[in-house]
């Protein structure tokens, strides 16, 4: 079965991002960290009349996000001081009021994290990448769609390695013309996780 296939998958490829997590012994920030690992989790529902979307879908969502830091801070002492990130991101969401059929691919996304407060980090992002759609709907022609998103998050430190994040994010699912019919999923995500640096 295509779901069991596509859960397999993404719990095989986040053990395998998360594996290197045990090692991370330095003690990194957000201002001097190569890279870091999250985890989010939550919930998204489209906004039925928002541009073309019609059908309600409502998703929990599990993504998996490994970030490399592309900076060193830039904009010392200005509001905008911060740090380009790229993020690769794998995501599963499940259309809990779709008899539990899933969606699967792969984003990739822009950063610039604010490093000039004291214990917490905010960002913003953009970007999006391919998406396995299986949610069995006639008005969406084909499984093979595209996502872009954008979106703004807050980490909050519980150590120099080691924060809590939530996140808000618009998610747009089409098949980009590709296909007949095309109806378009235009979601909101709010996500919480955790992040580790290194």
């Amino acid at each position: 079965m295509v779901t069991i296939q596509m859960k397999a998958l993404f719990f095989a490829v986040l053990f395998a991002l998360l594996s290197p997590i045990p090692a991370l012994t330095q003690e990194k920030n957000v201002a001097t960290a190569e890279s870091e690992y999250t985890l989010l989790t939550g919930y998204g529902i489209t906004h039925r009349y928002f541009g073309a979307t019609r059908t309600q879908v409502q998703t929990w969502d599990a993504i998996a996000r490994f970030g490399w830091f592309l900076s060193d801070e830039a904009g010392k002492d200005r509001w905008y001081q911060g740090r380009h990130e790229l993020l690769l991101e794998l995501p599963y969401h499940m259309a809990v009021d779709h008899g539990g059929r899933s969606m699967a691919g792969g984003y990739l996304l822009g950063s610039w994290k604010f490093t000039a407060l004291k214990g917490a980090a905010p960002y913003i992002f953009a970007g999006g990448g391919p998406l396995y759609v299986d949610l069995g709907l006639p008005t969406m022609g084909s499984k093979l769609c595209f996502s872009y998103q954008g979106g703004t998050g807050l980490q909050y430190f519980l150590k120099n390695s080691m924060s809590l994040a939530l996140e808000y994010r618009y998610h747009h699912i089409s098949n980009a013309g590709t296909a007949s019919p095309n109806e378009p999923l235009n979601s909101s995500k709010v996500l919480f996780g955790i992040s580790f640096f290194r």
